[in-house]
């Protein structure tokens, strides 16, 4: 079992802080895609639109988004794909959390709520007592044409408050009982303060941002509720990192900050993709399950390749992908939840995680190379399988692998507090896990 790392260098501090930053600026995933498209904008990456023919050649940086809320990006190699191959790391923009319903105002007792849909799988009980903001994207229509906005209030204005002891005397004995439907309607206003209206809140928001629109134009949102606290650092030495969406945008950052690290071209087509819809099963158009993927590396292959009908497939068998999501760290209140040989540590480097029953695609194979990358950045890798009389929960990787038939191995950053409104990370394994990922694309 490998020990926790010490008090962060400067270079462990640079990653964790940067992935903070990287956090805070995206509260949904839609502004993790913006945010993702600007740091490639800033490295001389273009955006390609799927809806119009491309002009490629070796050498070129570019990126594709689908839904505002999935986004992949390449360095296009300079040896034919069929030759080399794509070398790929995926992860998934979304995070569980609670969303607005389509008719949202509701409320009791003169209080003004709003009604909301439980997205993924949180901890219900971390949502109560927050100082919880708004975020996402609206949808208007003006002259017949429909244009999409992004919002965030970024400022407390719902709450979800918990329930006095003295009204539920057994709660710290017998556990939190929530009811979804019942319990967790976050509070706006009180009716004698004066209705309000969701829309004209998103009126006069998007009027901060610069866009004049009526209430009747907005005709449909994604509007997700977020924590207002900022990501932050806590410890004697400051190793840990506390911040909600550490599942799953801690790999998210990580492959991107990897394939920015590479300024010069390889001979292998290197990419990331960040999905969205991985908390609730992958079957989307954006998500995992789609061909989103397929549509970009066939694309790709056919400007990159020799010509023949085959290349595609020639590639595949070239290609390797690394689906990195967060990893259960051993927790030291339930150790006894962990199977005994594998408790990743926090701080202890990246996880590979298996199951014989292809909850994760990871095989000896795969195993091997990821271990490799790892040894090859002076990094010493953990291992994780859940108990053998617990379930295990998946990720894209099996679906990744199943789409494409390309070789996969499922790998994180131990985390604490998974699906928490605020998760708990280490500092020291965000650089940990960008120096493998580099080599991965390197190889």
């Amino acid at each position: 079992m490998t020990a926790p790392s010490a008090a962060p260098s400067s270079a462990t501090d640079a990653a964790a802080n940067d992935l903070l930053a990287y956090i805070d600026a995206s509260p949904t995933p839609y502004h993790a895609v913006r945010e993702t498209s600007r740091r490639l904008l800033a490295q001389g990456y273009r955006a390609l639109d799927e809806r119009e023919p491309w002009e490629l050649k070796a050498g070129d940086k570019v990126f594709v988004t689908r839904g505002d809320t999935t986004i992949a990006a390449f360095h296009l190699g300079t040896a034919p794909v069929e030759r080399a191959g794509f070398r790929l790391v995926g992860a998934h923009t979304d995070s569980p959390n609670l969303r607005i319903k389509p008719q949202p105002h509701t409320g009791k007792l003169g209080y003004q709520q709003l009604g909301v849909e439980v997205y993924g799988s949180p901890l219900f009980s971390t949502w109560m007592d927050r100082d919880l903001s708004l975020a996402g994207r609206v949808v208007t229509a003006k002259d017949g044409r429909l244009a999409h906005h992004l919002v965030d209030f970024r400022r407390p204005l719902l709450r979800i408050p918990n329930l006095a002891i003295h009204l539920n005397r057994g709660v710290n004995t017998e556990g939190l009982k929530l009811n979804a439907q019942e319990h967790l309607v976050p509070v706006l206003g009180l009716e004698r303060a004066g209705t309000v209206e969701l829309k004209a809140l998103l009126v006069a928001e998007l009027a901060r941002a610069g866009v004049t629109t009526t209430a009747d134009d907005i005709l449909g949102y994604d509007l997700c509720l977020y924590d207002t606290q900022p990501s932050t650092r806590s410890g004697a030495h400051g190793e840990f990192l506390h911040a909600p969406r550490l599942d799953n945008l801690t790999s998210s950052h990580a492959g991107l900050s990897a394939l920015l690290a590479l300024d010069a071209p390889g001979e292998a087509t290197r990419g990331v993709i960040l999905y969205d819809h991985e908390e609730c099963g992958s079957v989307s158009a954006q998500g995992a399950a789609s061909p989103f993927l397929k549509d970009l590396l066939e694309r790709f292959t056919h400007a990159l390749s020799d010509g023949r009908r085959d290349a595609f497939h020639r590639a595949m068998r070239q290609s390797f992908l690394v689906s990195a999501d967060m990893a259960h760290a051993v927790h030291p209140n339930y150790a006894g939840q962990h199977e005994p040989k594998h408790q990743p540590l926090l701080g202890g480097g990246p996880v590979i995680k298996s199951n014989v029953n292809q909850s994760y695609a990871t095989d000896g194979e795969t195993w091997a190379w990821f271990a490799l990358c790892c040894r090859e950045a002076g990094v010493v890798p953990q291992n994780f399988v859940t108990r053998t009389d617990l379930g295990c929960g998946s990720t894209i990787g099996p679906i990744s692998a199943g789409e494409l038939g390309i070789r996969t191995v499922d790998v994180g950053s131990p985390m604490l507090s998974m699906h928490s409104i605020r998760e708990m990370a280490a500092a020291a394994d965000v650089a940990a896990m960008i120096s493998v990922l580099r080599n991965h694309y390197a190889r």
